[in-house]
């Protein structure tokens, strides 16, 4: 099982009524759990691990949960409140201001941490979590307990509103890169981490301190992969997009979805990919990201939408 460890909340995403009027639409939602949703959709086996509401909110996400096949039996779940995210579109582009303060998620503690089965084969974490308290410190004393093991997937996805501390964070991000085996980030991301860097140098530095594998992901441009031995890159696909709400977290799933179909998720044969099983993984990752962009809000394609 792939566990994916981090938020989930309601986005409010603005919307026109059908008399022209505006309006919020509550969509289920947060990076963690769309790529856990998305993982569940294209078929591979995948879990949650997070703070979850008992409140009507938490209901529907454990509901969407559910029908993608998603194991969430780890999350604890108390009567604390669901994060409201209210999105603001952009040109098509997705911002977000969130209300976590005493949420479900933003309480999980490094005591709530359960002991996780043998059949965890690996742990996707990232987002805004780890900028919060207690738990940035719960999801990063999970990373260090498990990294010896299973493998660590690591999505930084920056939410810079929500960081008060810029050099804390940077320095959890590091400590992170430091236990991951795969870590996807995308050109914002490292914008963010490192202004005016060059995006082979930023990579290449990652995977002197433990990467195996760094993923740029670059919107309709594509994505860049690196590795100790080689490079690759790969064009987007080209779609009519309604909004990103989901892209990157859609790429997560079918980057870690393709690596699973392919027997890659352990220690060893991430550490030993070749550029073939890589490009094939890009390629799918990319093509089931652009399906999600190509419809409203955070809605991952199943496997069937991508067969062919």
């Amino acid at each position: 099982m792939i566990l994916c460890c981090g938020e989930a909340l309601i986005d409010f995403v603005p919307r026109l009524t059908s008399a022209g009027a505006p309006a919020v639409e509550p969509l289920t939602g947060g990076s963690v759990f769309n790529t856990a949703v998305a993982l569940g959709r294209l078929g591979a086996p995948s879990g949650f691990l997070g703070g979850l509401s008992s409140d009507f909110f938490g209901d529907e996400l454990r509901k969407d949960l559910a029908a993608a096949h998603v194991d969430f039996s780890l999350s604890p779940v108390s009567e604390r409140h669901t994060i409201p995210a209210f999105v603001k579109l952009e040109g098509g582009q997705a911002r977000y201001s969130f209300i976590d303060e005493g949420s479900a998620c933003r309480m999980l503690a490094p005591e709530d941490l359960p002991v996780l089965p043998d059949h965890v084969r690996a742990l996707h974490l990232g987002s805004f979590p780890l900028a919060i308290e207690p738990c940035g410190t719960a999801f990063e004393t999970l990373c260090r307990r498990e990294h010896d093991r299973r493998v660590i997937h690591f999505d930084p996805n920056i939410r810079a509103n929500l960081i008060k501390d810029r050099a804390a964070h940077r320095a959890r991000v590091e400590r992170i890169v430091a236990m991951a085996d795969v870590i996807k980030m995308s050109d914002e991301d490292l914008a963010w981490l490192a202004p005016g860097a060059s995006v082979e140098a930023f990579a290449r530095d990652w995977l002197q301190r433990g990467a195996k594998l760094v993923v740029v992901t670059r919107g309709k441009d594509g994505a860049l992969a690196f590795t100790a031995k080689f490079k690759c890159e790969i064009p987007g696909v080209q779609v009519k997009v309604a909004d990103t709400i989901g892209a990157g977290d859609t790429f997560t799933a079918g980057l870690l979805a393709s690596l699973h179909v392919e027997n890659r998720l352990s220690k060893p044969a991430i550490a030993a990919l070749d550029q073939e099983s890589v490009v094939a993984a890009l390629k799918f990752a990319v093509k089931a990201a652009a399906v999600t962009v190509s419809r409203p809000g955070a809605d991952p394609p199943w496997a069937h939408e991508l067969e062919g």
